[in-house]
């Protein structure tokens, strides 16, 4: 970008509106970091901005004809969203690439994803109604919401729709959408909160004026009270009711009107229908001299069902404030050095413009920014809010840090390896939405039965209503207005989507990250746990133990020659032998191609040579096994051979230990009646071992990644097996899709945790056993959820029918059925201990 031609000044009525210098935005008005350059020409002059996004959104004013914005505002906006002219989102700011950096990701050629959060989610009904109309949108693939989160996640096809048309098509059904962030998402709920607040605040000071004035009316006897008097107090009360009904009330009528247009019937249909025709009949009587007004019920029901909503609303945003938490851990400055290791002098610079290779200093307290390897200092860091684990992690030079944990002890020094969407707290957090955004069976099954739910109510409603009629004309209206409220189903539609919710959170305070919608419905009813056994039953750091050469060569250029080839492989055999290697010469090679489970080839001052599973090598080489390996093995450990065409060269045999842990875990699941087995490529005598220290009877070594697929698809022929598979490493990534839920070590290989349905962070087999606890925890909570859902339907509307409950009997039962419920799933919160 050129810079500004001096000659060029402002025209007298920008720079009077503008009232900024160069170290303001010139579009948003927000201070400019120094270390930034971003610049828009406008009017024929360059004009700094302050980050990336206001350079697009002023460019995009610019080349669309709308620069006479900037000439005629006569006042900086107060929030960048203000900033956005009303003529360029319609002409498609969401569609600018440099916008959508922060929240679309390309998923194929040319399909991309978009993380939105949506405002104005009330009810079950309202994600079920945006999805339908954003799914029919020609070009959109797929779209998930979450109730809980008010999280949305769209996928679509650029060439047939643009974002833009896709946030149109939400706000033309009373909804609107944004680019998803953690700050977005609780100025949202704040301003829920706000909103809420006040209309409760006026539905509660009407209802008290109106008892106020109902009341004479009540206790007055026969000929105590003038018709004029009791006039005066019917219009006293409406003047009173109206501001309930348009402004407290008001949310209730939109939506249904709404859901109407659109033939679907949400939950506030029945609500509204209530309310309307209460006041309706009430202003009727009031119009006309009737015999009957309603105002106290209606003030009184509009109250207590707005009150139970508030509550419900703050319990839900309570609970889902645990899974917003990542999105807020990572700072927004950090101390770069730029000139060590000469000098120590740090600048701050915005964590969004790190470089991979920038040396960082965090001092103590601070939460580490980026991904990288401490290259000065000794210290602690606290990584509960990634792995669960609250004990400090020591931290040496060379040993790696992880973004969002926290520097607890003294100044450390490190190198930037990883930035952005590449870090391991990136990947955690699409995985966490990934969980988010998918429905288990069970949420989907409560929001068919509220859909039909509500259609049986409104036909029930008013088949009573003609009934009474009949029967009481004058209590006809309450008692139908009594059956619409009081058996509305929120509490069933809020039963499931909590309970998960909370649960999810709680399971990834322990260290537990559910990345699949079913996996806790799932995990809950395993009957059969398969495990992995290296680098899962076992630590997978595997040790050279012996060495026995076979074709004339020591056994250290076997480990050099064993080393350099296992280069390209993450399987924690060859991160042993490249371990036993670390102060050797190792030999250059080429051709490096791995046989996933199998083993790795390689060429070597021209031969070609093999490493891995004695069989695989014996078939690669074509060589009968070698004698030796019988005897070799008997001494317990994994034994990997190394051979060329010409003949066996070597064998190796590798020691690992089994995590303290596995041996609680394994007798737990035991004590619960649940199948046990292992599946292993190791030898089977290593695996037996291991097996029987365990007291795990079912074991199994020498298997192939295809082996364990299969025997896992064989063992899932049976209809009461449901399998799940814990497992690590790139062999493991088939079986663990295979399985009906799957478990992956946290320090496994990126695919296996891809793969997985559930990932323990912190890699602790305990943590599994609390997790499966807990999954079991919030089944039983969701069925009695639901349970309660439907007792109280089934019990109150009966009684409603009989004219035994009043509107604002209803009001209040409606309103607490929904916030039982949601405190029932509070209850998950306590993480259960370890079996």
């Amino acid at each position: 970008m050129t810079a500004a031609d001096p000659s060029v000044v402002d025209s007298p009525s920008t720079a009077a509106t503008q009232g900024q210098g160069d170290a303001d935005c010139y579009h948003c008005g927000l201070p400019i970091p120094p270390e930034t350059h971003h610049y828009v020409r406008i009017d024929g002059r360059e004009r700094r901005m302050c980050c990336v996004g206001c350079e697009a959104v002023a460019q995009s004013i610019v080349d669309n004809g709308l620069v006479d914005y900037y000439r005629h505002r006569d006042a900086m906006p107060e929030t960048r969203r203000e900033a956005m002219p009303v003529e360029l989102q319609e002409l498609g700011l969401f569609d600018h690439p440099d916008f959508q950096k922060s929240f679309v990701r390309p998923v194929g050629e040319h399909e991309h994803e978009a993380s939105l959060i949506l405002e104005g989610i009330t009810c079950a009904a309202c994600v079920w109604l945006n999805e339908r109309h954003v799914s029919r949108q020609d070009g959109v693939s797929a779209v998930e919401i979450n109730y809980a989160t008010r999280r949305a996640r769209v996928r679509w096809d650029e060439r047939r729709i643009k974002l833009s048309d896709i946030l149109g098509a939400i706000q033309a059904i009373g909804y609107r959408a944004y680019p998803y962030d953690a700050e977005r998402s609780e100025q949202i709920a704040e301003r829920e909160r706000r909103s809420m607040l006040w209309r409760v605040f006026v539905a509660g000071f009407g209802m008290m004026q109106v008892m106020m004035y109902a009341f004479p009316v009540y206790v007055a006897g026969e000929g105590d009270m003038t018709w004029d008097m009791e006039q005066l107090l019917r219009w006293a009360s409406l003047l009173l009711t109206l501001p309930v009904v348009l402004y407290s009330a008001a949310p209730f009528f939109q939506r249904a009107a709404r859901d109407i247009r659109l033939r679907r019937l949400g939950m506030d249909v029945p609500v509204a229908v209530g309310v309307g025709s209460a006041f309706l009949a009430s202003l009727w009587a009031t119009l006309t001299d009737g015999p009957e007004v309603y105002f106290d019920s209606v003030t009184m029901f509009v109250f207590f069902l707005l009150g139970g909503r508030y509550l419900e609303m703050i319990a839900r945003q309570k609970a889902v404030r645990g899974v917003e938490e990542l999105g807020k851990v990572l700072p927004s400055f950090a101390e770069r050095l730029a000139g060590w290791p000469a000098q120590a002098a740090g600048e701050r610079v915005p964590t969004s413009q790190l470089a991979i290779g920038d040396v960082l200093r965090v001092r103590p307290g601070e939460v580490i920014p980026a991904d990288g390897v401490v290259v000065e200092g000794v210290g602690e860091v606290n990584e509960a809010l990634l792995t669960g684990e609250s004990l400090p992690v020591a931290k040496h030079v060379g040993d790696a840090l992880t973004g969002g944990s926290i520097n607890i002890s003294s100044p450390l020094l490190f190198r930037v390896e990883h930035v952005g969407d590449s870090t391991r707290l990136a990947a955690i957090r699409r995985l966490m939405e990934r969980a988010a955004m998918e429905k288990p069976r069970v949420a989907t099954q409560s929001d068919k039965v509220a859909g039909w739910f509500i259609l049986t109510l409104l036909v029930l409603a008013s088949l009573t209503g003609v009934a009474w009629y009949f029967i009481d004309s004058e209590r006809a209206l309450w008692v139908f207005v009594s059956v619409l409220v009081v058996a509305c189903p929120c509490a069933l539609s809020l039963a499931t989507p909590t309970a998960l919710t909370v649960g999810t959170d709680a399971m990834a305070r322990m260290g537990v990250l559910v990345t699949r919608g079913h996996a806790i419905e799932t995990l809950a009813h395993a009957s059969h746990f398969v495990f992995d056994k290296t680098g899962t039953l076992t630590h997978g750091r595997m040790k050279l133990d012996e060495v026995l050469p076979l074709g004339g060569r020591t056994a250290a250029e076997l480990t050099a020659l064993a080393a350099s080839i296992e280069q390209g492989s993450e399987h924690p055999v060859a991160a042993g032998l490249r371990e036993a290697a670390a102060v050797m010469a190792l030999p250059a090679v080429s051709g490096l191609r791995a046989e996933t489970g199998q083993g790795m080839q390689g060429d070597v001052a021209g031969e070609t040579l093999w490493i891995g599973r004695p069989q695989y090598v014996a078939g690669a080489a074509g060589l009968t096994p070698p004698t030796a390996i019988e005897t070799f093995s008997q001494h317990g450990g994994t034994v990997v051979a190394l051979a060329s065409a010409a003949g066996w060269l070597g064998l190796f045999r590798l020691g690992d230990t089994v995590r303290a842990e596995a041996g609680a875990l394994v007798q737990g699941l035991a004590e619960d009646g649940l199948q046990l087995g292992v599946l292993s490529g190791d030898s089977p005598r290593a695996v037996a071992a291991v097996a029987d220290e365990l007291g795990i009877a079912d074991a199994h070594g020498g298997m192939s990644p295809q082996g364990k697929q299969s025997w896992i698809a064989e063992l899932q022929k049976s209809p009461q097996a449901v399998v799940a598979m814990v497992g690590d490493g790139v062999n493991d990534a088939p079986v663990l899709a295979q399985a009906h839920v799957s478990v992956a070590m946290g320090g496994g290989t990126d695919l296996a945790r891809n793969q997985a349905d559930i990932v323990l962070l912190n890699e602790n087999l305990g943590s599994l056993g609390r997790a499966i606890l807990l999954a079991r925890k919030t089944l039983r909570i969701i069925r009695q959820n639901l349970w309660w859902s439907f007792a109280y339907n089934f019990t109150s509307v009966p009684l409603a029918m009989l004219g035994l409950v009043t509107p604002w009997m209803a009001g209040i039962g409606m309103a607490g059925s929904s916030l039982l419920v949601v405190l029932n799933a509070m209850r998950l919160q306590r993480v259960p201990r370890e079996k």
